[in-house]
């Protein structure tokens, strides 16, 4: 693509696009490089030729083994993404920065947690959603065997729309790194709430490539200090999920 006449009067552009199913991308990680990598490599390098500014989308899944909690500072050896997506995230945060360095990039990169939530364009390959997904349909929720006691962060979606605009109106592109996310939680957690408007749910363990992990915190404390409050509540985004799936018969 000829990114020139997109780019034409822009001031931003908030990099969303991705494959972005990390238990799929063990079936097509070749894929997975090559759209996620060089599109984010065209589109950087593009920002930085132009002086557009450039919110980067990665995610806390680059943390990988890390146990108890992780913050922006840990060293790159201690980085150690469990799947070919985030693999390919971390390449991104590299590739990112040096343009920042190099060319003048004015970005920011920002570590999303999982995001869940209602919309129009939901997606049900992730915990939250896929559970409320599942369960709606009078379905068993399937978790990793490895999974239910373990902690993971979460990002509300309004959270998400809400950090973005924080990013933009406060010039937030000073290229370092950001973790984004409304709350850690355990999946046994979400199994307890969704349990609350399913009361007759049953949960099937099964076997994933990605179990090897292991239970790790992530904290916001450096975009927390940047003035933003985060205010999705897993609870609240769950009943909305679940309200809305029922209304329409999981479709």
């Amino acid at each position: 693509i000829d990114l020139n006449n997109l780019l034409v009067g822009v001031d931003v552009v908030i990099h969303l696009a991705a494959i972005t199913d990390a238990a799929a991308s063990f079936g097509n990680a070749e894929l997975v490089e090559k759209n996620n990598f060089n599109s984010t490599k065209q589109l950087a390098e593009a920002c930085a030729d132009k002086d557009i500014r450039l919110i980067t989308l990665s995610s806390t899944s680059v943390y990988g083994t890390q146990a108890g909690v992780v913050d922006e500072n840990c060293t790159e050896d201690e980085l150690q993404p469990q799947s070919p997506y985030a693999v390919t995230k971390l390449k991104e945060e590299r590739l990112v920065k040096k343009l920042v360095k190099e060319k003048g990039l004015k970005a920011g990169i920002y570590r999303f947690g999982t995001i869940f939530g209602d919309s129009p364009g939901m997606r049900f390959h992730t915990a939250v959603n896929k559970f409320c997904w599942q369960a709606s349909l009078g379905q068993p929720i399937t978790v990793w065997t490895t999974a239910y006691e373990q902690k993971r962060p979460y990002l509300e979606l309004g959270d998400a729309c809400n950090a973005m605009a924080h990013i933009i109106c406060n010039d937030l592109f000073d290229g370092r790194v950001y973790n984004v996310l409304s709350k850690n939680a355990k999946v046994s957690q979400i199994v307890d709430i969704i349990r609350e408007f399913r009361p007759d749910l049953e949960v099937i363990f099964v076997d994933n490539k990605i179990m090897n992990q292991l239970s790790y915190e992530v904290s916001c404390e450096r975009f927390n200090s940047l003035g933003f409050a985060f205010t999705g509540d897993l609870k609240d985004g769950i009943a909305r999920t679940m309200s809305l799936l029922e209304k329409t018969g999981g479709n």
